[in-house]
């Protein structure tokens, strides 16, 4: 079972910075910060409108330095946007069959989210392995985590939602986790 290299990249990248921008003017700063702290991937987030005009300024002047993906992906129409800007990677904080099935059609490694037993079982029956657990501290944090991985020893998750600096290493310490997001480091 394998989800388009969604795992690999999250094993490249243990710490993935969920970040909003809502100008240009944030965009250098933004990404320079993440460099100078050795981190080479960003997840950009579809929460503003100017969210898909950033997207492409951190592709085209971090070109080989920082890959980019793109978050809060939700409906057809984000897919198709965000395939045409030919985005790293995909995060969704969503779970659904017809989304899963978009998102397996792009090619692009991608990550959906789920935070069920019944979206885990149906998401494994459609190829899923890999899961982004949001919002993790809503939803049991920790806790929830090594549950799952006792009752679903094969997935593996990516929590977002809550982390902070002070826990995030609590949460890479479970075997069934590969990377967390969150935002602590931008600040």
């Amino acid at each position: 079972m394998t989800q388009n290299g969604m795992r690999s990249v999250l094993e490249r990248h243990p710490v993935i910075p969920v970040v909003t921008f809502h100008e240009e003017s944030e965009v250098n700063p933004t990404v320079e910060k993440l460099l100078a702290q050795n981190i080479n991937c960003i997840e950009i987030t579809l929460r503003t409108d100017f969210a898909l005009n950033a997207i492409q300024l951190v592709k085209e002047r971090f070109a080989g330095r920082m890959e980019v993906g793109v978050g809060t992906v939700i409906n057809e129409a984000q897919v198709n946007a965000v395939k045409a800007l030919e985005v790293d990677f995909i995060v969704s904080p969503a779970f659904y069959p017809e989304l899963i099935h978009l998102l397996q059609a792009t090619g692009i490694p991608f990550i959906p989210g789920a935070v069920t037993p019944g979206e885990l079982v149906t998401g494994m029956h459609l190829g899923c392995d890999t899961f982004k657990f949001f919002p993790a501290a809503l939803y049991g944090g920790v806790h929830a985590l090594k549950t799952f991985g006792e009752v679903f020893p094969s997935l593996k998750f990516c929590p977002t939602g809550g982390i902070k600096e002070e826990t995030h290493q609590d949460y890479l310490a479970l075997s069934n986790v590969v990377s967390v997001g969150g935002s602590w480091m931008l600040k």
